[in-house]
């Protein structure tokens, strides 16, 4: 079984914003394989669905994002997740909107969600797909910018980098160890 979490902040208010690029990606994924988040337990909604003979979670914590470790170790548990088979998507300010990084381990890089994650695992080795947002312009806070929506003029790159989540996401459910997923994604971003 695979665990895909993508991070971002519940409600309306946050609907669109840079910091639910998690959320966005999960519901694209979910509308590609035809899954409807049916499923509630310890603080997320979730789908439970087979792709092929994989059965795959589809996660999106509801705790906020500095919590999602609290949902997430949960789940995990109840399901018997191992790490290796866990995937968490969510942005990154390092990277140019429209850009993807997959990591199998890292730091949590000032990302709170991470942190929280990284708090509730016990460790930072876990498989991770960073989606660009790009930093704030000169005078905006983070908080402003995560917490913004995307720019028109950068639609198109955004959507670009959550469908290519999604094909590095199947190319991982496909059977694809999540090295072999890296170098196939990495290199195309």
């Amino acid at each position: 079984m695979k665990m895909i979490v993508g991070l971002g902040n519940p409600g309306a208010k946050y609907t669109g914003t840079k910091h639910n690029v998690g959320f966005i990606t999960m519901d694209e994924f979910a509308f590609q394989h035809k899954f409807q988040f049916n499923k509630s337990k310890f603080n997320a909604v979730y789908a439970e669905e087979f792709i092929g003979t994989e059965k795959v979670l589809i996660v999106k914590p509801q705790t906020f994002m500095n919590d999602s470790g609290q949902a997430v170790r949960p789940l995990m548990d109840y399901y018997n997740i191992e790490l290796e088979d866990l995937v968490v998507v969510y942005d990154d300010l390092d990277l140019p909107v429209g850009k993807i990084r997959l990591r199998q381990k890292g730091s949590a890089g000032g990302h709170n969600g991470i942190k929280s994650l990284i708090q509730h695992l016990g460790t930072s080795d876990f498989n991770r797909i960073r989606i660009g947002i790009d930093r704030p312009f000169p005078g905006q806070t983070v908080i402003n910018h995560v917490l913004g929506n995307f720019p028109k003029e950068q639609n198109e790159d955004i959507l670009f980098a959550v469908k290519d989540t999604a094909a590095a996401l199947n190319y991982w459910i496909e059977g694809h160890s999540f090295i072999e997923t890296m170098n196939e994604f990495n290199r195309k971003s």
